[in-house]
């Protein structure tokens, strides 16, 4: 029956009073004004004001049976909602001392009740002893929708901050996940902990901390990846909730740019989306960009966010020509669009967990992955390697198959699938036996990845920025936190990754490296020596060791800027005179920093 105050820095009791007559079942703190208000099993509702020591303002009377939980609209911070055991919810206004109105429809006691935060809908949800949860129109004072499903009384109700779903909570032990606009039950939590009392969603994440009997436990709630991607421009589109916006790396100009600093910059509100956004996606060449959420996805123009095409789909993924995409629906069908029309539909032999886009279409299941030719969906390779994600180059010659351990780097070879698609012979049951070849498999997760040349960039599970390139990894920067990579400019030699705040930041890695490592590999060593003299020359004795790696040391030895190195060099080559001729330059120099050294210190 008491409220006691406490400072939450030195946990001392600065003020304590009775303030009811009977048990408080709820106390609200106003958000911007000194007030707080108590509810009661007196059937009271009390407001106080701690600037004026704690005085009782007012009382609002009306309800029939106890008082079970008080709530402020966040909408309008003068309007609050009370939960009460005589059924009803009432919806009241300060310095009025009746409700403004009462909503009926309940059969036993209401005991939660919650204000939907968004600002398109004026929305209230309430969960009682009748084992229902209803959505209230506060507006209209009509109830929307009656959720059914728990077993026991549903004791407490939450609309989630930031995700778009409502959380239930019931003396059935259940916490029940349901989407907030389609208001389909997603998800049942069990976690014996006995019955649940409370469930609050923390803003600005998405946190959910969830109270029982026999303790409390915190979990979070959908996928860390934002919803962002880059076109080949450097225009960005993000989802924040359903709202999409647009930044434009153009608009920093010359700004000098500081590797891992966010970007500072601008973004434009493009309008809002009929789904909640998980992922968008451009299309190859930018015109376009899908939405994709809600078991659905939406095709819109990337410039003025127009709707293009839309339809249900769990998967969507696009081909390297953009005129064409697919989608997956449920675990077996699968379809290829052309130009916006559905062109096939067919159904994989060894069904379809999961697609993915690209050169050729992939699609996994529990037994592995198969690769299908876009125009004619015909099998071009089965393989048994369980995907995470797959990346194509642009020139469609090198892909990376990312599995939950490892990934794997591998050629398509275009001309032995042409001879064999042309051939006679009937084709073995998993495809074309070598239309891949292995190049190389590295032992690390591949959390995000994208091709520049024949290089390989990638994030791994342990926060670092790395590319491979023939063999080798060389690590560009340790993340300080999870980065997810959106695309690389050439012209401004950098990588760009963003961040689940949706923050942007980026990292220099030189163009002229990659395309010369590329030629490299491709011992296309005309286009290398072309490349070689836009290689700043802090750059080379890095190039000079991958050269090595590749067992060019010759070359190696005329682009090492190293001494040392390249004294190590002219020795493995058997060049004794130049690796005489190093020696004396390193004695001399030797000599004259010793000089250098009495000198400065006579």
């Amino acid at each position: 029956m008491q409220i006691r105050v406490f400072n939450y820095n030195t946990l001392d009791r600065i003020y304590m009073f009775e303030a009811h007559c009977d048990y408080i079942r709820c106390v609200a703190v106003h958000p911007t004004q000194p007030f707080i208000l108590t509810s009661s099993d007196d059937m009271l509702i009390k407001l106080w004001d701690w600037d004026r020591k704690w005085m009782c303002c007012q009382v609002f009377e009306g309800h029939t049976h106890y008082v079970m939980q008080i709530v402020f609209n966040p909408k309008d911070n003068n309007q609050f909602a009370s939960a009460s055991l005589d059924r009803t919810i009432k919806v009241w206004q300060l310095g009025s001392k009746t409700p403004n109105f009462t909503l009926e429809g309940h059969e036993k006691g209401v005991n939660c009740i919650d204000y939907y935060n968004g600002g398109d809908k004026p929305y209230l949800i309430s969960g009682a002893d009748d084992q229902l949860v209803k959505i209230w129109d506060y507006q209209n004072k009509t109830c929307v929708q009656t959720l059914e499903g728990h077993v026991q009384n549903v004791t407490c109700v939450c609309f989630h901050p930031e995700l778009p779903v409502i959380l239930t909570g019931s003396e059935d032990g259940t916490v029940r996940v349901w989407h907030s606009n389609t208001y389909r039950l997603e998800n049942t939590l069990h976690y014996g902990m006995e019955r649940v009392w409370c469930i609050s969603g923390q803003p600005g994440s998405n946190n959910v901390a969830l109270g029982y009997d026999e303790g409390s436990i915190i979990i979070k709630l959908g996928q860390e990846e934002p919803a962002m991607s880059m076109d080949s421009g450097g225009k960005i589109m993000l989802a924040r909730h359903s709202d999409v916006q647009q930044a434009n790396l153009k608009v920093l100009g010359e700004t000098e740019i500081q590797d891992g600093e966010k970007l500072p910059l601008g973004v434009k509100d493009m309008g809002s989306c009929e789904i909640y956004p998980q992922t968008i996606q451009h299309s190859p060449n930018g015109r376009f960009v899908v939405v994709c959420g809600d078991g659905e996805y939406i095709i819109y123009t990337a410039m003025v966010l127009r709707n293009k095409s839309f339809g249900s789909a769990q998967e969507f993924v696009w081909a390297h020509d953009s005129s064409q995409y697919a989608t997956r629906e449920g675990n077996s069908v699968v379809k290829i669009f052309k130009n916006f029309k559905e062109k096939k539909t067919f159904k994989p032999d060894f069904g379809a967990d999961g697609i993915f886009g690209g050169f050729l279409l992939g699609v996994s299941s529990n037994t592995g992955l198969a690769f299908y030719d876009w125009e004619s969906s015909h099998l071009i390779r089965r393989v048994e390697i369980l995907p995470k994600h797959i990346f194509w180059s642009d020139s469609g010659e090198l892909l990376c198959i990312a599995t939950e351990e490892s990934f794997f780097v591998l050629r398509y070879l275009t001309e032995r699938v042409s001879a064999a698609q042309e051939s006679t012979e009937m084709l073995p049951e998993d495809g074309i036996e070598d239309a891949f070849e292995v190049l190389g498999e590295v032992q690390e997760v591949v959390k995000t990845g994208l091709w520049v040349g024949d290089c390989f960039i990638y994030t791994n599970s342990i926060n670092r920025l790395n590319y491979y390139v023939g063999g080798e990894i060389i690590t560009i920067a340790h993340l300080d936190r999870t980065m997810y990579l959106l695309g690389y400019i050439p012209k401004n030699n950098r990588l760009y990754l963003g961040d689940k705040e949706l923050n942007i930041t980026s990292y220099s890695l030189l163009l002229s490296v990659l395309e010369y490592e590329t030629a490299v590999m491709r011992k296309d060593f005309n286009t290398a020596d072309s490349v070689l003299p836009t290689i700043p020359m802090e750059q080379r004795t890095r190039v000079a060791h991958f050269l090595e790696k590749q067992g060019f040391r010759q070359q190696a030895l005329a682009v090492s800027t190293d001494p040392e190195h390249k004294f190590e060099l002219a020795l493995q080559l058997g060049e004794l005179r130049t690796a005489h001729e190093l020696a004396l330059e390193a004695t001399v120099r030797k000599s004259f920093m010793l000089v250098y050294a009495v000198c400065n210190v006579s």
